[in-house]
This record gives C-alpha cells, structure tokens and sequence, in this order.
C-alpha cells in the first residue's frame, strides 16, 4: 500500500459572481460526499475530452430527452465533446417530438387517470407529453422519411437510419440534425422499443423485405473502439445503452476514461446499480483508468458538470 497522503478538508467559500467552474473546485477541495465526487469526474471528463487519442462515447437513456437537459447534450456534440452516442429508442422519439411540439411541466403526484381521461397526456415523472405532441408527431413526420430513406435500399443498419432521419430535420434544436452535421452516429441496440421503432414496424407492414441491419451497428462498433488508441465514456443511467459501451470496450482492454452518473443502487446486482469498480473485474473498464460514479440525478449532475467543461475548454 502506497503512503497514505492526507489532504485537508476546506471550507466552501460562495462569493459573489462565482462561476460554476469555480464552485466545482471548491466541492473537490471540501471533501465530502458526492460534492468531491462532481468535482473529481468534472476533472476526468476534462482530461477525456483534452486527449486527442481518445474516442469519447455518451450514453443515456430516453428520459433526458424529454427534458431540459436535452440542451445540454446537443451543446457536447456541437462543442465536439463526444464521438458516438449510444442511447435507446425513446431519445430518437422525444427529439423528434419536441422538436416540433412542446412537452410540458408537469408534477410526480398528479391524477394519471385524470390525465388519460381527460387530457389525453402522458406523464413522464414531472413532464406533460400529450398524445398530439408524440405520437402524432412522429407518425407524420417519420413515416414520409422512410420513403425516401429506403427508395434505394432495403437494408440499414439502426446509426445509419438515425443519421438519415436527423439529415432531414434541419433544426439547430435537434440531437439527430446537430449529430448529423457533426458526424456523430447514434446508435440504439433496442431500436424497437419506442415509437420510432413502432413506426418502422408500421412501414415493414407495406415493405415487407425492409431489414434492420443490426450487424452493421455491432461491426462499427468493433471497427471505432478496437482501431481507438484510448477509449472514454460519460455514461448516465445504465441498461442496455451502459451495457453496449462497456461491452465492446472489454474486446480492446476496457475503456481508459469512464464517468458513470447514477440513482441506482448496487445491492440488487442490476447493471444500472453497478458501480465502475465492478466494470473492472469484468475487463470492461481498464483497472488503471481514470473513472469516478457520481450518485444523483443527471439532470442536476451533468449541467454542473458540461458547465464547469465549457468554463475550461471553451
């Protein structure tokens, strides 16, 4: 065991004008608890987005997006903070969406039989979606897409159609139009799990030799992260968009940089609740690497954290 270095705690000093940048040195100087937690994977993130030789993957899943928080990764992919996305269905549903409608806010105890019944609205947790703002939306906009996608082919792989669909948004205000125009793919494993997927099936009804080329997906996803000197990932929440970033990092190693934003527990074993150290035994994230989990809500903990990434790198 090396020589224990004993590092004093201090005090939290707000003064007026304090930028972000500045509070999130302070939470790493004071000690305790998930403050330095913030602080030291706000750190790690720099040194991953500053190393050139890095190829940076962001995961999350769909919830985000249906928030204010969607700003914040569209801002990371013009900004060139991050290589690839890997996510599940429902990001490509509510990007979409609220790129043409408003979503609303809403309360965690609100009558949801009263909001079926009535008014005709989801709700996700504390945000209002109502059904002419989703599923109306993406029926008349994507199903027109996929004519055009596929007049040529009948076979693309899932960051393909995502890039076709996000070519043709032209809003500065969307995720797939900002990850089109920056070449940023989009991957989504569960690709049939939310409304997009739903209206691909729709279109398979009338196209039936239309095929998902999900061995595409799995082959640039060998190609990136094995022909990468250094692998990093941000990842928020876990499933199946966690799982895929670590999975194909194992085949190179584990990955060099890894931020994992969590509110799962490990005492069930889930993934979502697995800590990085776990990642480790499993080869998937390097035992040297620079890597820190951070309890908390994303929508708190990444804007801290892209805040305080802006006031240093850009």
């Amino acid at each position: 065991m090396s020589e224990l270095e004993l590092i004093p705690v201090e005090d939290i000093k707000i003064t007026k004008g304090m930028t972000v940048d500045e509070l999130l040195r302070a939470m790493g100087r004071a000690g305790g608890f998930t403050a330095q937690k913030l602080s030291d994977a706000t750190d790690i993130a720099e040194a991953m987005i500053r190393d050139k030789d890095c190829f940076k993957i962001l995961s999350f899943p769909a919830c985000i997006m249906a928030t204010g928080t969607r700003g914040v990764i569209i801002d990371m992919v013009k900004n060139g903070m991050v290589d690839l996305i890997m996510t599940t269905c429902g990001t490509l549903d509510h990007d979409i969406s609220r790129t043409y409608e408003d979503y609303f806010k809403g309360d965690f105890h609100m009558d949801d039989a009263k909001l079926r019944e009535e008014y005709e609205i989801s709700r996700l947790g504390n945000v209002l979606v109502p059904d002419s703002c989703y599923g109306d939306v993406l029926e008349g906009i994507i199903l027109p897409m996929f004519d055009e996608i596929f007049a040529d082919t009948e076979s693309l792989p899932t960051h393909k159609i995502i890039d076709e669909v996000g070519k043709r948004m032209d809003n500065e205000d969307s995720l797939l139009y900002q990850c089109h125009k920056h070449n940023v793919p989009i991957v989504v494993p569960g690709i049939t799990d939310g409304s997009f997927g739903c209206q691909l099936w729709m279109y398979y009804q009338t196209h039936r030799k239309l095929r998902i080329d999900l061995f595409a997906d799995e082959q640039m996803l060998s190609e990136v992260t094995n022909h990468a000197e250094k692998t990093g990932a941000l990842m928020i929440g876990g499933g199946i968009s966690k799982h895929h970033v670590i999975w194909w990092n194992q085949f190179r190693g584990g990955l060099d940089y890894c931020v994992y934003l969590t509110t799962a527990q490990e005492f069930d074993g889930s993934l979502s609740g697995a800590r990085i150290r776990e990642a480790v035994s499993w080869g998937k994230v390097k035992a040297e690497a620079k890597k820190m989990t951070v309890e908390g809500d994303a929508t708190i903990t990444l804007p801290m954290i892209y805040a305080g990434l802006a006031e240093r790198l850009l």
